[in-house]
């Protein structure tokens, strides 16, 4: 007869949780390093109390919003190339709820995250319990039904047996490379401290070996086929390169083929950006460099995206282009009607090049001739001066924004120059995080580096309040690197608390905040369509009048980060910023610099194009002219 073990399901969890083990290319890591937790009524017990009174290797951090901790996790999972993980717990309700914009951050990511969510009562007895939503026509719905929508797998325990087979599920989703995402465990207040007798083997060492599955070979002969009838090829280097770690590979086939590449958001830092081959981000936020040569191509090979409307540019770019993809997905490989290799990146890469010996594209001099052209508008957005007679090149409601925003602020530089200056005062394998706003498109363009892992973007879900949450989890997966938050204003005010925690846990994170007091990427989309600006500036109401005519406000972000433990600090010009850089690289402490930046004064174009809402019933001549842009451009754009 087998051994058993009756301890609660709390327990049960802490202790599974804890022998989890991940084996890639031979190498054992623990999954669960941590447990982040925001205590209350539906979790304190149960799941906390088994975190609080029972031995175990996982160290618990105390979160300052669900959301934030949650988003923290997936920084730290992303970070860490989805082979660690930190699991999150909550209340009921509200605290539940909170997570459910994390889980499709996650999601929308393919990035593992695995929740727990309090719940309500089981046994029904005490029911409507605090924080319980009552549905007349079914009780069994409760707030955790939310997840359903933003997870790959969700489960509710309505009895103790169940978490054996729940938690072996959830192992299954979030170590699966082509389909992880969210994972979402409801856990009812009672069943929570509820006891069983569970097998000892339950909670043996598990280690779960990633393989690397190389695509079936019919499949890798037809798209080995479709690259030799090309003469101008292009590889997209999506995420899928990062988690595989497959940049070397990647690399060396398109130097073996002399085929350029372009990054998306997520593929960013997993090849040098100084290879010559390498022309930068990719699709509506591309810079002129990659947009030029996808848009003449013949044929994309897309390695690991799953072709977002950013990197395709609506699917406008590469319209008339034969896409070949090689992905872990089957779901993302089969899109845009590609000629598909299902299977690892890396072994994928390496088993096609095997069958291209030989061949070669046409390219002559017109990848160095791109890269140059764009190292030329490389130096034009460095160097930009803010000052009298600036006129921004995007169209602003009030033609004195830049002057009104200069004389709120005392002074204010190009948000492109800033850039610049950080990319070249940081250290080198800094890591820079970022999510949403105007910024990942000036990343995306702009920020280069050698390093890999250095770049940890999230833009599938585009999730403001990632950026600082995100920061704190890049530095708790990497303690030994320089890490820096590169937010907006609008994102700051959204969601930052996790930085009490970092000032908790005595963990240095920095804070770059560009302050152009406004949402400022979503103002410039109202301006290009036709649409006054409206709740997109950060002004003070003036009598009945509408808010964009009133006075630009100036928050000091800096004085609020020293009131939580921070060294912080103000940049209106370039040598400020110079400065509060060199200096915050002397500290111990968490840093944030207040980079006050005039609006108007991101990157924007580069040919590209995305497709937005525009209305069939113009209220402007610039409105009109959006809406005969956006035809023109659906009648270029593939359908499907």
């Amino acid at each position: 007869m087998s051994k058993t073990e009756r301890i609660s399901v709390g327990e049960a969890i802490v202790k599974f949780l804890d022998n989890q083990y991940v084996e890639f290319d031979g190498k054992q890591t623990k999954f669960v390093e941590g447990f982040f937790t925001i205590f209350g009524h539906g979790c304190v017990l149960g799941v906390g109390e088994a975190l609080s009174m029972t031995r175990h290797g996982i160290k618990v951090y105390q979160g300052k919003n669900e959301q934030g901790m949650a988003q923290v996790a997936t920084a730290f999972a992303k970070q860490s190339n989805r082979r660690r993980i930190i699991p999150c717990i909550s209340s009921i309700g509200p605290g539940a709820a909170n997570m459910v914009t994390a889980a499709g951050t996650a999601t929308a990511n393919n990035i593992p995250l695995l929740l727990f969510m309090g719940d309500t009562f089981a046994c029904r007895q005490p029911d409507p319990v605090l924080q319980q939503i009552e549905h007349e026509y079914d009780p069994t719905i409760t707030t955790n039904d939310a997840f359903r929508a933003v997870t790959r797998y969700f489960d509710r325990i309505t009895r103790p047996e169940m978490i054996m087979t729940a938690l072996v599920n959830a192992m299954r989703v979030l170590l699966d490379p082509g389909r992880t995402g969210a994972v979402a465990i409801a856990l009812p207040q009672d069943v929570q401290g509820e006891c069983c007798d569970y097998p000892s083997d339950f909670f043996r060492k598990r280690v779960h070996r990633i393989a690397r599955p190389v695509p079936p070979q019919d499949q890798l002969e037809e798209v080995a086929a479709a690259i030799r009838g090309s003469k101008k090829p292009m590889v997209i280097v999506g995420g899928g390169v990062k988690y595989s770690e497959a940049g070397k590979e990647v690399a060396a086939f398109c130097e073996k083929f002399n085929i350029p590449f372009g990054e998306t958001q997520a593929g960013k830092s997993a090849i040098p950006s100084s290879h010559p081959l390498n022309l930068g981000g990719v699709g509506a936020t591309g810079n002129s460099a990659a947009n030029s040569i996808a848009s003449k191509a013949d044929v994309i090979i897309a390695v690991g995206t799953r072709f977002t409307d950013f990197t395709t540019a609506s699917k406008s770019l590469f319209a008339k282009a034969q896409v070949i993809t090689l992905n872990a997905s089957d779901f993302h490989a089969n899109k845009l009607d590609s000629i598909k290799a299902v299977g690892d990146a890396k072994s994928g890469i390496v088993a096609l090049g095997k069958l291209l010996e030989g061949y070669a594209s046409s390219y002559g001099g017109e990848i160095a001739a791109a890269k140059a052209a764009w190292e030329k508008e490389m130096k034009r957005l460095t160097g930009i001066k803010i000052g009298d007679g600036y006129k921004p090149e995007i169209d602003s409601h009030t033609p004195d924004a830049v002057d009104a925003y200069i004389k709120a602020h005392g002074g204010a530089m190009a948000q492109t120059t800033a850039i610049g200056i950080i990319r070249e005062c940081i250290p080198a394998d800094s890591i820079v995080v970022g999510s949403s706003g105007s910024l990942p498109g000036d990343l995306q363009r702009m920020w280069t580096t050698d390093c890999v892992d250095s770049y940890n973007m999230e833009y599938g879900y585009s999730c403001m309040g990632y950026e600082i949450a995100g920061t704190l989890g890049a530095k708790i997966a990497n303690p030994e690197r320089e890490v820096y938050a590169m937010v907006g204003d609008g994102s700051y005010l959204m969601l930052h608390t996790e930085m009490v925690t970092a000032v908790q846990e005595g963990l240095k994170m920095n804070v770059l905040v560009f302050d152009n007091a406004s949402f400022g990427c979503i103002n410039n989309l109202q301006m290009e369509q036709g649409v006054d600006s409206l709740c997109t500036e950060l002004r003070y109401r003036k009598g009945n009048k509408p808010i964009r005519e009133g006075k630009f406000m100036n928050i000091d972000f800096a004085m609020n980060a020293r009131s939580y433990g921070f060294v912080a600090y103000t940049a209106k010009n370039e040598e400020e910023l110079r400065a509060a850089i060199a200096d915050s690289l002397k500290q111990t402490r968490p840093t944030l610099i207040d980079i006050k930046v005039a609006p108007k004064s991101m990157t924007h174009g580069y040919d590209s194009w995305w497709h937005v809402g525009v209305t069939d019933n113009p209220h402007s001549e610039k409105s009109e002219k959006a809406r005969e842009n956006r035809k023109k451009m659906l009648e270029k754009a593939r359908k499907y």
